[in-house]
């Protein structure tokens, strides 16, 4: 575990040109470990802490991370100004590179703590979080909201949250391009069932020309993430993200101009090895990592035997590395097969 430096670097705001999204359960230190081999230059963020659990709680646990996870940001969840300024500044000793405010999820747990989505009917708490956070760390302060809740008209909702953040000294802006509907809709069909509505968050940016704005939602390829940066400054991949990772691999050069880290996967695990052993030798469980590498492979020969083995094999208690080069060789014999029949 690293100790980050008491003074934390600002992140540049281009870094969220591409960023990977924060997903409770999915974005934890393993995954983003993961995710960061894959390519050097994508803004990666935690899965959302409440304020109150960074103030009271674990933090090695809840918000510790690598100092090879930069750039990456925390995300914070709760409506009371005080706590999330202390838990900003808790944060920016820790090293991180941004502080998020979610004003997006639409969980009953968030509901019922009156934050998430359900700030996006209270834009003046929002911006007095905000401008308690500014106060507290020189890191950017950013704001992850969706266009409206439930009966809001987007078209004033959407602007009025803007205005009171930005008013508050927000540094960006990330735009979840659908309603959440509190009442009536799981979080689970709250990604999928709201329609999305790119063009709401584009006309914000046209509005809002100097303020970076970046879009998420429903975004499943690097060419459709490409397509968006015409209309706006950044685009977040959740879900095709985390299920597909290997499309991460070509982030750096087609977003930022720079040299893939890796030619292919093999050559990323192979990478990623040093990470899980020092992961293995401190008592960790090999499935603590793998479960996240599920989606590596999809689409190619062998990927559903790599599969297989993680799911069998990966969650003994004495997995070991053994298992996952098992696991990745199912794959280079598969497509070693395929070469000799072609």
């Amino acid at each position: 575990m690293s100790q980050p430096n008491a003074a934390a670097r600002p992140a540049p705001l281009s870094a969220h040109r591409f960023s990977v999204a924060p997903m409770m359960d999915w974005t934890d230190r393993n995954c983003r470990a993961f995710h960061r081999v894959l390519s050097r230059r994508a803004l990666l963020y935690t899965e959302m802490v409440t304020a109150n659990a960074v103030i009271f709680g674990d933090r090695d646990r809840l918000i510790g991370f690598s100092e090879e996870e930069h750039p990456v940001a925390v995300q914070l969840g709760g409506a009371d100004p005080a706590a999330l300024a202390k838990a900003a500044h808790i944060c920016a000793e820790r090293g991180y590179d941004e502080v998020n405010l979610n004003i997006g999820c639409p969980s009953d747990r968030v509901q019922g703590g009156n934050f998430g989505a359900c700030l996006m009917r209270d834009p003046a708490l929002v911006a007095d979080g905000v401008a308690a956070m500014k106060a507290e760390v020189a890191i950017p302060v950013t704001v992850k909201c969706r266009i409206g809740v439930d009966e809001q008209d987007p078209e004033l909702a959407l602007d009025a949250l803007a205005d009171a953040v930005l008013a508050a000294g927000a540094d960006a802006l990330i735009v979840h391009a659908r309603k959440a509907w509190l009442e009536g809709l799981s979080p689970k069909e709250n990604r999928d069932i709201p329609p999305l509505d790119y063009g709401r968050v584009y006309r914000l940016k046209q509005r809002l020309p100097d303020v970076p704005i970046s879009i998420n939602g429903g975004i499943g390829t690097l060419e459709e993430a490409q397509a968006h940066l015409a209309h706006v400054d950044g685009a977040m991949l959740g879900r095709a993200a985390y299920q597909q990772p290997e499309l991460l691999m070509r982030v750096d050069s087609q977003f930022f101009g720079e040299a893939d880290p890796h030619a292919d996967a093999f050559e990323a695990v192979a990478a990623f090895e040093p990470y899980v052993a020092a992961h293995l030798s401190h008592g960790g469980r090999l499935h603590d990592i793998t479960r996240h590498m599920l989606g590596l492979f999809t689409g190619r020969p062998g990927a559903r035997a790599f599969r297989r083995r993680l799911a069998i094999d990966g969650v003994k208690a004495e997995a070991g590395l053994d298992v996952l080069r098992a696991a990745v060789d199912e794959v280079r014999k598969a497509e070693e097969r395929r070469a000799m029949v072609a």
